[in-house]
């Protein structure tokens, strides 16, 4: 059985502050649709795509130019078995120079091959960190999921899903 968390990375000709930047603007990279702060050390936001996937996140580690990590506090989603299969997993940004250029290794702990989501997970996090990030960072503008004017993500939901 194979064990390996989910990892990714990329390489920009960016300071490592402007990629911890652009980590911090969620809104310009995963989703418009975010509720919450995303910026500092025990900000708590919650990621939703419409009925699909809600997540709570809380940013458990925060070292500008160098580090963020982000908890999953609870978790949803609709289309496999275990609704909750991400809670208490990380999601790990680690900063590191490498050849005169900035390195982003994004490890999502606990993200195994051995999850139901894995496949669909995978493939989704390289998407928004190899194309929408990485394009944040070096030109400026992501392709986060948009703002869904026609679903209003509400109390009842959250009540729902059990987010809070």
């Amino acid at each position: 059985m194979n064990n390996k968390d989910f990892t990714t990375a990329i390489l920009v000709d960016k300071s490592q502050m402007e990629v911890f930047n652009a980590i911090n603007n969620v809104r310009g990279w995963w989703s418009q649709d975010i509720e919450g702060n995303t910026q500092k050390l025990n900000d708590e936001f919650i990621y939703h795509y419409r009925e699909v996937h809600y997540c709570k996140i809380k940013i458990e580690e925060s070292v500008p130019g160098k580090k963020v990590v982000w908890h999953v506090v609870k978790n949803y989603f609709n289309f496999i078995k275990d609704t909750a299969e991400w809670k208490d997993t990380r999601i790990n940004f680690e900063i590191t120079e490498k050849d005169g250029k900035t390195q982003l290794t994004f490890t999502h702990i606990g993200l195994v091959p051995e999850y139901e989501c894995f496949e669909i997970c995978q493939d989704a996090w390289s998407h928004y960190i190899k194309s929408s990030l990485y394009n944040l960072i070096v030109t400026g503008e992501g392709q986060p999921n948009p703002k869904d004017a026609t679903y209003e993500f509400n109390e009842r939901l959250i009540e729902k899903w059990n987010l809070e």
